[in-house]
């Protein structure tokens, strides 16, 4: 059975746009790590936009369980996670005008480039996942990096029609899954998933760790972070 790793970017997103001290997402990751979760995600963007470097460092001095940072590949957030040392870090694509990250990493004919950070990282005691897209064809590359997961971007899954459409999807995601598998690679997923789409997905043999953002903090508006997170955690072990 997957873990729940809950995404705490959408908290820091609501205090950014006040400019206040409200609502912490520290203490959001507080109430996920009660909850149930076994895993804190963030994001440090490179513009800053909603996780702040004061975020980042408390919760390293504060969760007790897997903290995970999402990063561009970037001399900057290298140095950032090497001097922090979060328990993982996922390496993501990042655009300056996207809402949320829109695809996966593009390794293919990059693998050296990324060998580096990913080297950089391990030496630091930090375990490397690449956030990438759902093709099995890919995962040779994925694995010539060095990095010892990966999390594929479920959002063509998520967005898919119920039906025909979205078994093939989730066809796709577990054929990428167990061939990720075979190269020796742990297997996360995460974007887009929600309270009705998550079952199948965490039922894919081998998935390790469900990285969940933007559904909890909708649902927690209404029922309370606390609340929200148990519900997710209990939908998956069921």
């Amino acid at each position: 059975m997957p873990h729940l790793g809950v995404n705490i970017d959408h908290v820091a997103t609501l205090r950014q746009a006040r400019g206040g001290q409200e609502p912490d997402p520290v203490w959001a990751a507080a109430e996920a790590e009660l909850a149930g979760a076994r895993c804190i995600t963030l994001h440090l963007r490179e513009d800053r936009r909603h996780i702040q470097d004061r975020d980042l460092r408390l919760l390293r001095q504060t969760v007790h369980i897997k903290l995970n940072l999402e990063m561009a590949v970037t001399d900057e957030m290298v140095a950032v996670a090497c001097d922090v040392r979060p328990d993982q870090a996922t390496l993501v694509p990042e655009g300056r005008q996207e809402i949320t990250t829109e695809g996966g990493l593009a390794v293919v004919g990059r693998e050296k480039r990324l060998a580096e950070a990913v080297r950089r990282l391990q030496e630091a005691g930090i375990v490397v996942s690449l956030f990438v897209a759902t093709e099995a064809g890919h995962v040779r590359a994925y694995a010539a990096t060095g990095a010892e997961a990966v999390e594929f971007h479920t959002g063509d899954y998520a967005n898919a029609a119920p039906g025909a459409e979205r078994d093939r999807e989730l066809a796709r995601l577990a054929e990428s899954a167990r061939a990720a598998q075979e190269a020796g690679l742990v297997v996360h997923a995460g974007h887009g998933l929600n309270y009705v789409n998550v079952g199948p997905v965490a039922d894919i043999p081998g998935m390790t760790e469900l990285n969940i953002g933007h559904s909890i903090i909708s649902r927690a508006v209404f029922v309370g972070l606390r609340q929200a997170v148990r519900e997710m955690v209990r939908l998956i072990a069921d």
